[in-house]
């Protein structure tokens, strides 16, 4: 996959997963999805946030999970439209309308002014960045003075049994229950291949020190499947 082609290629992707995207990702961890995200958000309630933006924020989720912390505003942002498009119709129901706005634009170009949101959300997001250090920077740049970064994303476990058990069950039962379902041969062979390839653990601490955050942290999740990073401008 070439570099300069990997955000158009995760656009197209995602747009056409997005009728089962919710459904395969609740799906294929067995509705632990949900318990991370409720992790996050106990997180960040200690802070209580004004303004929440949520990056790469797909069907919403996390936007709607994040509700419940009663911010004044939460801004999801997505590059895939047909996501978003299932993100705003389950607005209504939820009377979310008022508080929640989803938005098409690109985390390596963010359209808001500096220090504009209390915090920064991302739930398995940034390793679909073309270019993770530059999406980082945006992050940072639009989080107010001792705002809050956390960012939710898969880890590599390194302990045995999980090590080998997550090993198989990413390798094959991912991409073949992923295509069954969605009827894409590309889209869960992808997911393992970038979940291998992000810098998970320390080496994404590195990274995100390298951003001039402070307090940079990590909470490992269900024996280091995912992890929750945390950051502070």
């Amino acid at each position: 996959m070439a570099e300069a082609s990997k955000k158009e290629m995760i656009r197209v992707m995602f747009d056409d997963i997005s009728p089962k995207y919710d459904f395969l990702n609740h799906f294929l961890s067995f509705g632990i999805d949900r318990i991370w995200r409720k992790k996050l958000v106990s997180i960040l309630g200690t802070r209580k946030p004004i303004a929440v933006l949520d990056v790469a924020t797909g069907t919403g989720d996390l936007a709607i999970a994040i509700s419940a912390l009663k911010p004044q505003k939460i801004v999801g942002i997505d590059i895939s439209e047909k996501m978003l498009d299932i993100g705003r119709k389950k607005l209504p129901s939820l009377g979310l309308n008022q508080l929640i706005t989803f938005r098409c634009a690109d985390a390596e170009k963010i359209p808001f002014s500096d220090n504009t949101f209390d915090a920064i959300t991302v739930a398995f997001g940034v390793r679909n960045f073309e270019n993770l250090e530059l999406g980082l920077t945006e992050m940072r740049r639009v989080l107010r003075p001792g705002g809050l970064m956390l960012i939710l994303e898969f880890s590599h476990p390194g302990s045995f049994p999980m090590k080998q058990l997550y090993s198989l069950y990413s390798r094959f039962f991912i991409p073949l229950m992923g295509k069954l379902i969605s009827g894409s041969n590309q889209a869960y062979s992808y997911l393992p291949e970038s979940v291998a390839a992000f810098p998970s653990g320390n080496n994404f601490l590195e990274i995100l020190g390298k951003q001039e955050l402070k307090n940079v942290r990590l909470v490992n999740l269900s024996m280091g499947i995912a992890s929750i990073y945390l950051a502070e401008k």
